[in-house]
């Protein structure tokens, strides 16, 4: 699981190295707000294709080889991207990292749960996500720990590709102890479900797809949000771009200790549905008291650092409890598809909504459009959440509202 992990955590360092980057690349290359969510939601395009492909690969080829191919596409990905400042060439680079990112998201959530079900899956997923989210802080903290690089466009780019080196390691360093561990436990594919746990269906239910709207619409209102904080932070109240890192940082920080905690509050209590809903409803007010009060920006950080805590530590699990083991990478697949679709839809409306309100320093009020895009994404994950606790408390419930992912049986 660490080993997994820290793929995933210099990936994400990957990812997230551009919202640091985006006033250097405005002052020093002239990119737009528009440039600069296109850099971003450049990587969830060819996700939109590549996690349904690669949910089928890791299905077929199995999670040690799928995640190697995975990793080393990101680092050549991110070694492009430091090549030229034409925006043609970073798009490129942009473009091939996202090829791998999303596929080895899905690789690394099969292979935990090849080693993990039943009480102890949200948990570890918890953990996992920690990890994961240790490479995002790194990355949106950079600014503070790497000071000196951010004197040009490029270095912050090098030190991005040390974090896809130690992704490969990482991932070089699970083959051989998957290899050793085959001598001694039946892992992979042919591994069974937890006998706790009930196949509902054969393929995808109407829980399933109502958790994918509420998968995108949820981290629509994240991930978009970190691409133009730093900035947004800066230019529309006055915070010192140190600070602005730090609060942007801040909301990685606390998901990454309070998700395990999630992860393990849900095992033991379920009302898995229950809790996204109310996870989601943290996220409407926050982006609005942002723009339409004085409010110190800790407090609604921190609203939003809970809500990403809560709901990605169930969501994800959750899925492993409504889809058959066979099919799990090709579920995640789809979901990685439908996500990666609205990331990139949302990194383009909000870079256009900017533009087009003129936000900037001197027209704070320009970044109002956008922070009511991203409350609309709150109040569509609350609808979707609320919707899918409907359908778990009906007949064909996959038991998400019970501790363990399973009903109780009811003595006659």
């Amino acid at each position: 699981m660490v080993l997994i992990s820290l793929a995933m955590f210099g990936s994400s360092y990957i990812y997230d190295s551009i919202g640091p980057l985006a006033k250097v690349l405005s002052d020093q290359l002239h990119y737009t707000d528009s440039d600069i969510g296109m850099l971003q939601a450049i990587c969830g395009v060819p996700s939109i294709f590549m996690v349904l492909l690669g949910g089928i690969v890791i299905d077929r080829i199995g999670v040690k080889k799928a995640s190697m191919i995975f990793t080393l596409i990101c680092l050549v990905g991110v070694v492009i991207t430091a090549v030229s400042p034409k925006l043609p060439i970073m798009l490129t680079g942009r473009f091939l990292f996202g090829l791998g990112i999303g596929s080895l998201s899905i690789a690394s959530t099969t292979g935990i749960s090849q080693w993990f079900s039943g009480e102890k899956l949200s948990f570890v997923f918890g953990l996992n996500l920690t990890i994961t989210r240790l490479g995002s802080l790194t990355a949106q903290v950079s600014p503070t720990w790497a000071k000196g690089a951010y004197a040009s466009w490029r270095t912050p780019l090098l030190i991005a590709i040390v974090f896809g080196v130690i992704s490969v390691l990482a991932m070089a360093a699970y083959w051989v102890i998957v290899n050793r561990a085959k001598e001694r436990y039946q892992i992979g594919l042919e591994k069974a479900l937890d006998p706790t746990l009930k196949e509902k269906d054969p393929g995808f239910s109407r829980a399933y797809w109502l958790a994918v709207l509420l998968c995108v619409t949820f981290y629509s209102g994240i991930f978009p949000f970190q691409t133009f904080a730093q900035k947004f932070f800066v230019e529309a109240r006055g915070t010192a771009p140190g600070q602005a890192a730090i609060l942007v940082g801040m909301l990685t920080v606390i998901a990454m200790i309070a998700t395990p905690l999630c992860g393990l509050l849900v095992d033991r209590i379920g009302r898995r549905a229950l809790l996204m809903m109310f996870g989601s409803a943290l996220l409407i007010p926050v982006y609005l008291m942002m723009v339409y009060t004085s409010i110190d920006l800790f407090i609604p950080m921190t609203l939003m650092g809970l809500s990403f805590s809560l709901v990605p530590a169930i969501l994800w699990p959750s899925v492993m409890l409504m889809v058959p083991h066979g099919k799990l990478g090709k579920a995640l697949g789809v979901m990685s598809m439908i996500q990666s679709a609205g990331l990139a839809g949302f990194n383009f409306l909000i870079g256009w909504a900017n533009d087009i309100s003129l936000a900037s320093a001197v027209n704070p009020s320009g970044y109002n459009l956008g922070m009511w895009l991203f409350s609309a994404t709150g109040l569509l994950g609350f609808l979707f959440a609320f919707l899918l606790r409907r359908a778990e408390m009906g007949p064909q419930g996959h038991g998400l509202e019970f501790p363990s992912g399973c009903k109780p049986v009811r003595s006659r």
